[in-house]
């Protein structure tokens, strides 16, 4: 049976020895009263949770999976769930970082990143019925109407009620603008919709009382495209004017998807039925408004990853130091046993390693842009608000997908160190492996986080926002330049950040005369910019804990993040250089080939 323990240290490291989070709070007037101590606390409890809550049920969660009953359409979740939900509502853990004027707790997002990066190593199919709540909360809060934040976001916030994401059609995918679903006004002044939904995580379960759900349509006269597109509110139950539940409202589950992973998440087929709803925002703004939920949910993606690399690595650590199999190729180690445990092998510890560092990194990685998030919505000072907003929009692609397809790596590598027993489902490493592979492909595929990165966020304002975080890079360059002990960790950094700044500019001149070759070189584009932001965070995590060690502190967990560090910058960030090359060989070689395609 699989292991997991909340990392409650490196947390607490990266939140207080790392970015100072509590010292950042003091200056944003919303958060000032939240200390070190409250955020420890906070997150021990989490961990408890997580860890004695929703990580029982995963495996069963997963064999048992949801359950639909195709006369009423009602969906059951897996045995153990719903009463865990209820547990979760108990101790008001879905309200942490809600809005007080709404009944939640005001606490910071980063505290609440901290909660769900732990609520996903326990069981991301479990998690998603929550954390899909989030942006549906999200949304509302920055584009609904007076009316609709009373009756909706006081019971998101509580967690009584649930949100959804209801986007996607079967004809479009994440093409939107081609989506079909119709929405005609009434003379009350909400709308009647119908349509067909796909791939709607939690759209359908028996959790909560109530699930809302936020669905993109077109009204009469929208204009083609995605210029045409509007938000919608649709309750799963009609609520009344006193708050309480009416009939219920002809939107449905009409099929749950059979799929690889997430099992005990019910992804549902919705059949939208002239189905009552409240526009959200303006007319034909339905993209605003869906953008926010979008965000929300690119950041909670990266998130899943890094809960599932985490607890792998944890689970193949574990088997590696207790397996035994062939002895060391530089003599016996465990002479009391017939053969050595498989960790002393150089290629089980560069799986472990890869595993560990990932986590690592993406761990700093969420916590600084959840700091930066709660820096854009509550920092008095507007210019530190434009500021932290625009490095969010720069890192978020960078978090969905880096931190994702290093979930992949991870996942598999640490399934790897098991042999076969990593291939046996009571392991629980295949099913870790299979519940991330779907983190690669929704809120928009890597592909077109990738795209969004360079296309948007890089080339769209001419590297801007690159320079931007680039200055955080060149100041830690100028603290510890001439430093030693630091060089391991500052030149490649710095080195590649003087390569980045000519790589983009080149790729930005060849797109300009051809767009394809942005397409081409994309992907690799955003694996170099990802090393780049790891490479910066690690390079800061060993300042830290160098100055620890140099004081004379014998914490062993100081000499773990250096060793770390040191694996991360020889093993893994020099994946750069091939990166850059084969962006550079351009589109030719992909366009220019019909008939290897034919």
């Amino acid at each position: 049976m699989p292991i997991y323990n909340p990392p409650l240290r490196d947390m607490q490291f990266v939140l207080h020895e790392v970015l100072h989070v509590a010292e950042e709070l003091k200056a944003l007037p919303a958060h000032a009263e939240t200390d070190a101590e409250t955020i420890n606390a906070v997150i021990e409890e989490a961990g408890k949770f997580a860890a004695e809550v929703t990580f029982p049920l995963n495996i069963s969660g997963d064999e048992e999976g949801c359950v639909l009953d195709k006369t009423t359409h009602e969906v059951k979740a897996p045995k153990g769930f719903k009463e865990a939900y209820a547990q979760f509502v108990e101790g008001g853990w879905p309200a942490l970082s809600c809005d007080p004027q709404f009944g939640g707790q005001g606490l910071p997002f980063v505290v609440n990143q901290c909660l769900y990066e732990m609520l996903n190593s326990a069981n991301q199919a479990w998690t998603m019925y929550p954390g899909l709540s989030h942006g549906a909360y999200e949304a509302l809060v920055a584009h609904g109407t007076d009316a609709q934040k009373k009756t909706y976001l006081p019971k998101l916030t509580s967690g009584e009620w649930t949100g959804t994401m209801c986007l996607t059609e079967p004809h479009c995918g994440t093409d939107l603008g081609m989506l079909r679903t119709k929405a005609e006004p009434m003379a009350d002044g909400n709308y009647k919709l119908t349509g067909n939904k796909i791939f709607i995580s939690a759209g359908e379960h028996d959790m909560a009382a109530n699930i809302i759900h936020l669905v993109l349509a077109r009204l009469p006269d929208a204009p083609k495209g995605s210029k045409g597109i509007s938000l919608f509110a649709v309750p799963k139950f009609i609520v009344k004017d006193d708050g309480s539940l009416g009939e219920r409202n002809p939107i449905y589950c009409g099929g749950l998807e059979h799929k690889m992973g997430i099992h005990g998440n019910a992804t549902a087929q919705i059949v939208i039925d002239g189905a009552v709803g409240s526009l959200v925002g303006q007319p034909h703004k339905g993209l605003a408004a869906m953008f926010v939920m979008m965000n929300a949910a690119r950041l909670g993606v990266g998130n899943q990853s890094l809960g599932l690399t985490e607890v792998a690595y944890q689970n193949a650590l574990a088997y590696a130091r207790d397996r035994i199999q062939m002895r060391s190729l530089t003599g016996p180690k465990a002479k009391d046993k017939d053969a050595d445990p498989i960790i002393v092998h150089p290629d089980v510890r560069k799986m472990l390693l890869t595993a560990k560092a990932y986590a690592e990194g993406g761990r700093a990685l969420q916590i600084f842009c959840t700091l930066l998030l709660d820096k854009e919505h509550h920092h008095p000072d507007e210019k530190v608000r434009k500021d932290s907003g625009e490095l969010v929009a720069l890192l978020t692609p960078i978090v969905k997908a880096f931190i994702t397809d290093n979930g992949h790596i991870a996942t598999n590598a640490c399934m790897q160190v098991f042999g076969g027993h990593g291939f046996i489902k009571e392991w629980g490493m295949e099913q870790f492996t299979r519940d991330n592979r779907i983190n690669m492909i929704y809120e928009g595929t890597n592909t077109i986080q990738s795209l969004d990165l360079l296309g948007r966020k890089v080339l769209g304002n001419n590297g801007a926002s690159l320079k931007k975080f680039g200055k955080l890079v060149g100041a830690l360059v100028a603290e510890e330049g001439v430093n030693e002990k630091m060089s391991e960790f500052i030149t490649p950094v710095a080195m590649l950040g003087e390569q980045l700044t000519k790589f983009t500019t080149e790729i930005g001149f060849k797109g300009f005369q051809n767009p394809d070759e942005v397409g081409a070189a994309a992907v690799d584009y955003l694996r170099v910019a990802g090393h780049f932001v790891f490479g910066y965070l690690f390079a800061r995590m060993a300042q830290v804990a160098l100055r620890e060690i140099a004081a004379g502190n014998t914490d062993p967990f100081y000499v773990a993040k250096l060793q770390t560090a040191r694996f991360y910058f020889a093993k893994l960030f020099p994946e750069t250089a091939t990166l850059m090359r084969t962006a550079r060989a351009g589109s030719k070689v992909l366009m220019d080939t019909d008939a290897a395609l034919a």
